[in-house]
């Protein structure tokens, strides 16, 4: 699919690359209709929960050094600025830099909801730059403004010619996608149309894109890639301005989740060639070692890769083969965003550990370039099968789940839902750190986690005797499949 920079709006992953948040069946069932195009998402009776797209795209633009994030909408929108302050201020110290990222709310009420408040914008657009002297700017959108046609797209227009630094409309009203990962794209979309260059010519160098988090395991990275003659550019936490204008120019693009970085790893290859490298992601040993040989082949250096897996298999294989031993035949339940719930798997998998059931909390049925996700090819390649629902992360049907299958585990990237399977007598692991189960050390640490939980129940056991849950035996009862109005 042709990726269009000259339009402020992108699609929604909903039209553009067929996700859906709603679905039960099998994981073969799931990537057969995604690869021949019969997937279709269900429809739910019932919602509890999700997020907001505009908290996704708005963190992510946070994350960058020194720009100015304008939100114009009610004061209640600007709750986004809380996780938006973590990602600029804390993650920034925890580096050992500086940001002077600002977030500012426009603070709409009853009047300009009824008016219009496109001058207000104006002026704090002009009084933001003068105050704050930020690198760039990015003119959010809320659902507020999207309801009443707030044309922010001409504001910006007018602005531009005397404001000296990239400036740039976002539209993340929270309705428009039920898929918060949407708002990863629009980040994207944003940088890519406002600050992001096109290459100078004759300009070589050895650098690679890596977009993650949170940049956790940064050193760790630095020093591996130096064994490659590459240096990575992390995105967009604590990246700067000038480091993103120059993102055209690298070698290639990787990401640590499919999800988050298949728009910017796309679009980048699309229009500058930059190559994206396509594989399934860093978690366990098989995954880390495709990883490393597809950056191999992209920018030629497979000898170096080659010796630098042969090194580490010798360190850490013995290692892991021993815990293995320790967890073949236990059952997990995995609830994570696609970009990890099917990588995770197949991770369970190689340590002989059996996967009851995933939930993924949205399911995108192909990238940009038309093809399926590759972490669901390779299990549909290998013949992995288990049973699947896209849940949006709705408690009730986790909990219904757990109940059903009584794992030895359950493993997710979200702590509210963890906390329920502990209240429920489930021993959980939050897959906090993006980096926890990265290449062979990372995958033996997390080997060793898995073991010490459960091994250790009794925290879970006591706090599920002495808690009481508000889903009944009746409840309990439920088919599954009733929590869609229509099923596969």
């Amino acid at each position: 699919m042709a990726i269009n920079l000259n339009n402020s709006n992108v699609a929604v992953r909903e039209n553009r690359i067929g996700s859906i948040t709603g679905y039960i069946g099998s994981l073969k069932d799931l990537a057969e209709k995604s690869q021949c195009g019969t997937l279709k998402g269900c429809s739910r009776c019932f919602s509890q929960s999700s997020t907001c797209l505009s908290l996704c795209a708005l963190s992510q633009l946070a994350g960058i050094r020194d720009i100015a994030v304008i939100h114009h909408g009610p004061s209640g929108c600007s709750v986004t600025a809380s996780n938006s302050y973590y990602m600029s201020k804390v993650m920034a110290k925890k580096r050992g830099v500086t940001s002077d990222t600002v977030y500012i709310g426009t603070d709409m009420n009853e009047k300009d909801t009824i008016f219009g408040s496109t001058e207000d914008l104006r002026k704090i657009i002009f009084e933001v730059n003068k105050r704050y002297s930020p690198k760039a700017i990015f003119v959010s959108s809320s659902c507020a403004t999207g309801i009443i046609g707030e044309d922010i797209d001409s504001i910006v227009d007018e602005v531009k010619d005397e404001i000296e630094v990239p400036i740039v409309a976002v539209h993340c009203e929270g309705f428009k996608s039920k898929i918060w990962a949407t708002g990863f794209d629009i980040s994207d979309h944003a940088v890519l149309q406002s600050i992001v260059k096109k290459p100078r010519q004759g300009v070589k160098n050895n650098k690679i894109n890596f977009k993650n988090f949170f940049e956790s395991a940064r050193e760790e990275i630095i020093e591996m890639f130096k064994n490659f003659d590459l240096e990575p550019v992390f995105l967009y936490c604590n990246s700067t301005v000038e480091e993103l204008s120059r993102l055209s120019e690298n070698l290639a693009t990787t990401c640590i989740c499919g999800t988050l970085g298949n728009y910017l790893g796309n679009a980048l290859e699309e229009k500058y060639g930059v190559p994206y490298v396509r594989s399934i992601n860093q978690c366990g040993i098989l995954g880390f070692e495709t990883w490393l040989r597809e950056i191999g082949k992209v920018t030629h250096r497979e000898d170096k890769i080659e010796k630098y897996i042969k090194d580490e298999q010798e360190k850490y294989i013995p290692q892991i083969e021993e815990v293995k031993k320790e967890l073949k035949g236990l059952t997990a339940v995995l609830g994570m965003g696609p970009g990890y719930t099917f990588e995770v798997s197949r991770v369970l998998d190689e340590l002989g550990i059996k996967v009851v059931w995933a939930l993924a909390w949205h399911y995108d049925k192909k990238y940009e370039n038309g093809d399926v996700p590759p972490s669901m090819k390779y299990l549909l390649d290998n013949n992995i099968d288990f049973e699947t629902s896209v849940a949006d992360q709705q408690n009730y049907e986790v909990m219904n789940i757990l109940n059903k299958y009584q794992p030895d585990m359950y493993l997710s990237r979200h702590p509210g839902s963890t906390v329920w399977a502990i209240k429920n007598g489930t021993p959980a692991i939050y897959v906090a750190d993006e980096y926890m189960i990265f290449g062979y050390k990372h995958t033996l640490e997390f080997a060793k986690t898995i073991l010490d939980t459960v091994r250790n129940r009794s925290f879970e056991k006591n706090l599920a005797l002495r808690t009481k849950l508000p889903y009944t035996e009746w409840w309990y009862k439920q088919n599954v499949d009733k929590f869609f109005t229509e099923t596969r």
